[in-house]
């Protein structure tokens, strides 16, 4: 059966040049799904099927697996499922065309390797999840039809691994451009999806269409003008007539051109006069123009392209001191360049590493997307890392992170693996990279491609000189070249890591390692914390939640033997901070302690070493399922940690700082602190005076007073250190405060401890 949507008018779906044509169909089928253990052998049952989806869903509400999926070990359910064949089927009657009709199958996402068979007949076979399908049906139709796609399965090399190790289980990724990550990871389960996980449907395409617009700019060099050119391809468009428009942000028309076309092949081009720029979050508004492509046909608007466009520049530039290096002979080069520069300007790049919000892809929804994203614009990030490890989300993502002011930087599938120079894999990369690169290139918001993720490591060992990403340079090149390229992150001048608050294996806590870090940009770091109280009694079972134990569903959730015995519990750190816990709020509220502190630290510190360093992006945002402990800001769904609230601290354009050594501090010890003010916005600061104050059992002692100046643009100063003898304390806590006169959005505040009395 299908579900029949006729447009009379012309529309489209939000603005990713998707239109529909006047009059047009679009049905949407109603699929059934079953298993098989051969291609040749058929399902022996059929299940009905959630579209956009999973096959692990629709066999767990099928067969009346323990639910929810997430809760304790349930996930385990779905390991048999690597192995078997899927098939989608559904059945449809020949539609009502009209001359020149034709019939389409549209997808904008299957998962993996899959063909499609129409009335036993094949019609199409895909191996990668990121190309949109369009295979034209019409000459194949039947009064009856059945319609099935086929889906191989999962791509694995049959490396068997030690379920204590789950690093190793992405090897068996290396050979496809499948994301690594749903083979297991350290915040991930091992359940590798499969299905048609985004939009998908039945269209009516009329005879004489455009296929598709693609408009693109340059800007001159002061940024007051931009050339526009607009690629159409199109069906029977010879002596067509169109009407190209561009609306401002504020919903005025300013350009209009209108020509006819010559063939189905034409550029259209067209300048602007000082365009209003697209600024990233915390620099200036994210303005967007909107282009509409009108075809006419018989005097008649016959279909429509329709678009936005953010006019900004976006380059990676030599940090400011980095020429400098390295000065002694033997020489070398210089470290790479990781400066962000948008419109001829600076910025200093505040964010976090994305991960893809579900297991299961095709239940993401743009409702989701636009959640975590305001969250996002809210802590004051102006930058996510699209990690390579996990998938290249829907469109719906791209289009919000243009709303709010996002860059994205954009790594494409391929992570921790040492991906081979095989002609098959090159192949099924190339035609996935062209596809990514062809669809995500018109974004405002995207600001750098890179290969993947952690690929120059040991545990990646691949070069400059490996052919995927010889490869992936040259697709960027040829089809976005106004868009930085790199090869992997992290990459010379970068760094990633640490992970923990404190390292016993070193003996160093993360103020000592970061204070002691001189990089160009901090693009992985992290610092673990347990989840929300209430988050962890939802998905482990009540017996289980305290004390935590290995031989539980705390492992199953990463607690435990998730990147080393202990990760990311991290039971032993808190018991040498606070003592042994006597409750699950007290062990929830001591690691959020440390997260939130550890994690201020980092960002602030990353900031304070600007202008060399440029760039701050944590381990990671949020979780695509319940971890028990993880370093993510957001709890699974969507439910913020204290450390989001404290990161956004840290983050505000321009605040009081303090750099602090150590976590814990002794009576009669003197505490020392350096007191900054940073500033990232371009709008000068003006004088302040700045008061240093502790705070104990109540009291509160003036430390320091410092009666800054000011600040220029973009410039951070730094003032005096503070000195002082700490006095005899009853709490075990305490907390450093700088104040600022008459401008309280400056201010801060730092917790710290009195040592544990039992180590």
């Amino acid at each position: 059966m299908l579900r029949k949507i006729i447009y009379s008018m012309l529309i489209f779906t939000g603005y990713a040049s998707a239109v529909l044509s006047a009059g047009a169909q679009i049905f949407y089928p109603e699929w059934q799904i079953g298993y098989h253990r051969t291609e040749t052998v058929q399902p022996d049952k059929w299940y009905p099927s959630v579209v956009p989806g999973a096959v692990q869903l629709d066999v767990m509400k099928a067969e009346n697996y323990k639910q929810p999926w997430w809760y304790a070990d349930n996930v385990h359910q779905f390991d048999w499922m690597e192995e078997v064949w899927f098939t989608y089927r559904t059945t449809f009657e020949h539609p009502k065309l009209k001359t020149g009709e034709r019939l389409f199958f549209h997808s904008k996402g299957i998962d993996y390797r899959f063909k499609i068979i129409l009335n036993d007949v094949t019609v199409w076979e895909q191996e990668g999840m990121f190309t949109y399908v369009e295979v034209d049906l019409t000459d194949r139709l039947q009064a009856r039809n059945e319609l099935r796609i086929v889906l191989y399965p999962v791509p694995t090399l049959g490396i068997k691994v030690n379920p204590d190790n789950p690093d190793q289980y992405r090897q068996n990724a290396r050979e496809s451009v499948k994301p690594a990550v749903s083979y297991g990871w350290d915040w991930h389960p091992r359940c590798v999806t499969r299905g048609i996980w985004d939009e998908t449907y039945l269209i009516t395409h009329p005879p004489v269409r455009l296929s598709d617009v693609a408009v693109s700019y340059t800007l001159n060099d002061d940024l007051t003008q931009a050339h526009l050119k607009a690629d159409v391809t199109g069906m029977q468009l010879s002596g067509k007539t169109y009407r190209w428009t561009l609306t401002s942000p504020n919903g005025k028309t300013v350009l209009e051109k209108q020509g006819q076309f010559s063939s189905d092949t034409s550029t259209v081009e067209a300048d602007l006069e000082s365009p209003s720029l697209w600024w990233p979050n915390g620099y200036g508004n994210p303005d967007l123009y909107t282009s509409a492509f009108v075809l006419m046909n018989n005097n008649r608007e016959s279909d429509r392209r329709t678009s936005r466009i953010g006019f900004r520049r976006i380059r990676l530039v030599m940090n400011e001191g980095a020429w400098k290096e390295p000065q002694p002979f033997p020489l070398t080069r210089a470290v790479a360049p990781s400066g962000l520069e948008v419109n001829n300007r600076r910025i200093f790049g505040k964010g976090s590493n994305w991960v893809h919000p579900e297991v299961f892809i095709g239940t993401i929804t743009a409702e989701r997307y636009r959640e975590q994203l305001i969250l996002a614009k809210n802590a004051y990030f102006n930058i996510v890392r699209v990690w390579g490890g996990g998938i290249v989300n829907k469109e719906s993502f791209f289009d919000i992170c243009d709303e709010t002011g996002i860059l994205v930087w954009q790594e494409f599938p391929l992570a921790c693996n040492n991906y081979p120079d095989k002609p098959e894999y090159l192949r099924t990369l190339e035609q996935e990279a062209a596809s990514i690169v062809k669809r995500l290139k018109r974004h405002a918001c995207l600001a750098i491609w890179s290969g993947g993720n952690e690929l120059f490591n040991s545990w990646g060992g691949m070069t400059e000189q490996s052919y995927a990403l010889r490869l992936l340079n040259s697709i960027c090149y040829r089809l976005d070249p106004q868009t930085p390229f790199i090869y992997t992150s992290p990459f010379y001048g970068v760094g990633h890591g640490h992970y923990l608050f404190y390292d016993p294996a070193i003996d160093r806590e993360v103020f000592q390692w970061m204070m002691e870090a001189h990089r160009t940009a901090y693009t992985e770091f992290g610092v673990p914390a347990l989840s929300n109280t209430d988050a962890l009694k939802r998905f482990i079972p009540a017996a289980d939640l305290f004390p935590p134990r290995e031989n539980s569903a705390w492992k199953t959730h990463h607690a435990y033997g998730a990147w080393r015995k202990s990760s990311w519990l991290e039971w032993d750190t808190y018991c040498k901070y606070f003592g042994e816990p006597e409750s699950l709020d007290e062990l929830v509220r001591n690691s959020q302690l440390l997260q939130s502190e550890g994690y201020k630290f980092i960002f602030e510190e990353a900031r304070r070493q600007k202008p060399y360093c440029s760039m701050a992006i944590n381990w990671c945002y949020q979780e695509p399922w319940p971890a028990a402990a993880n370093n993510s800001l957001i709890c699974w769904p969507n439910e913020p940690k204290p450390a989001y609230y404290d990161v956004a601290g840290s983050l505000r354009p321009t605040m009081a700082s303090l750099r602090i050594p150590k976590f814990t501090w002794s009576e009669g010890e003197e505490l020392t602190c350096d007191l900054f003010l940073l500033n990232d916005a371009y709008e000068p600061v003006a004088p302040v005076l700045l008061t240093v104050v502790l705070k104990h059992d109540g009291k509160e002692t003036e430390l320091l007073k410092w009666e800054c100046k000011g600040a220029e643009p973009f410039r951070n100063v730094q003032g005096p250190t503070v000195h002082f003898r700490l006095p005899h304390m009853k709490s075990k806590q305490f907390t450093v405060q700088v104040k600022a006169e008459s401008k309280t959005e400056y201010e801060s505040e730092y917790t710290l401890l009195r040592p544990y009395a039992g180590v």
